[in-house]
């Protein structure tokens, strides 16, 4: 038989140390714990109504703001589509790992199929992620210069700006794939090397995207209509966390207060360490909302609760979507053809 590995033999020491500090946040805990357990028994149904109601708007706002970016490039496709597709690439994304991965090309894909080209598609895909990635940095400065915990309005505008010029070096780089073209070579003829195929493989596919990325063009009125949809979508999505709290006896909490931790628990979110952020942004939303005013029991329940809306329901309903979507798809599929 062969030695135990060196890792073997420390995994009894490393089980024992995880479960001695499990233990003991369990005793510091027990008491919120039980409190906030309490609270969940008995909560006012029509607030939780009121969060259920908030996190479908959030992600019809979501799926909007890809429909007008998508429109303003040239394709035009039904809301319910839109929608459909913002529930299953969301459920991909945040419970399988490397979930984003998977999400992109799904996202990709379904956007084929409605009509969109390669270079459309991939356009709108990533500038839907970095418009949410802008409005969230802008909600926090915001309402970090309204509760007065950072920076100042200089700081807002930096923050702006920097989304904005972001955003406007993705749109210009629409108007001028051109400037892709020398990065992208050397990029395609390393790959090619790694994996030991001709230096000008693909090149031609390569110039052919480009091209088509030339095409795109949004129109102004469409783009801005899409960043205030992404600035929604995190809104209601705070609200949808503000109105669980409420619901489980915890009417004063500040609203201010409360998007801060929102932010920061979206932050974490933002770190794929485990699938949905579980752990990480419930413990980050706990410690933004107790440091907001909340008791530590309250903040646990409406966590719990928000999280049961957002992640258990959102995510549920996200993978039926999802299943009724492959199952029309390999429906329209010859047999043969392996349905994406």
């Amino acid at each position: 038989m062969a030695d135990t590995p060196p890792w073997w033999r420390r995994g009894p020491v490393v089980v024992a140390v995880v479960g001695l500090i499990l233990l003991t946040e369990l005793i510091v805990g027990w008491n919120p714990l039980v409190e906030a357990i309490a609270q969940l028994r008995t909560p006012h149904w029509n607030w939780v109504a009121g969060a259920v109601v908030a996190e479908i708007a959030s992600m019809g706002s979501y799926a909007r703001m890809q429909r007008a970016l998508l429109r303003g490039a040239g394709t035009k496709v039904q809301v319910r589509k839109h929608v459909a597709l913002a529930y299953a690439a969301h459920s991909l994304s945040a419970t399988l790992p490397g979930g984003p991965v998977f999400s992109t090309t799904f996202n990709f894909q379904h956007m084929r199929r409605f009509g969109a080209s390669s270079a459309v598609a991939s356009w709108c895909i990533a500038l839907s992620g970095v418009l949410s990635t802008g409005a969230l940095v802008v909600i926090g400065a915001v309402f970090g210069i309204l509760t007065r915990s950072t920076g100042s309005w200089q700081t807002l505008l930096g923050y702006t700006g920097g989304a904005l010029l972001v955003a406007l070096a993705v749109r210009v780089v629409a108007q001028h794939p051109e400037l892709l073209m020398a990065p992208a070579r050397r990029l395609l003829r390393g790959v090619n090397r790694i994996r030991r195929r001709p230096a000008d493989a693909g090149h031609a596919r390569l110039a052919g995207f480009l091209r088509q990325l030339r095409s795109v063009r949004v129109r102004p009125l469409d783009f801005g209509y899409a960043v205030v949809l992404a600035v929604a979508n995190w809104l209601l999505d705070a609200l949808c966390l503000w109105m669980c709290c409420i619901a489980v006896g915890a009417p004063d909490i500040r609203p201010a207060q409360l998007v801060i931790a929102y932010c920061a628990g979206m932050a974490a979110a933002s770190v794929p360490i485990v699938p949905g952020g579980l752990g990480v942004v419930d413990g980050a939303l706990i410690l933004g909302l107790v440091a907001g005013g909340l008791t530590g029991s309250s903040a646990v329940a409406g966590v719990v609760l928000y999280r049961l809306i957002s992640f258990g329901f959102i995510i549920g309903l996200g993978w039926l979507v999802w299943l009724v979507m492959r199952s029309r798809a390999r429906a329209r599929t010859p047999r043969g053809v392996p349905a994406h």
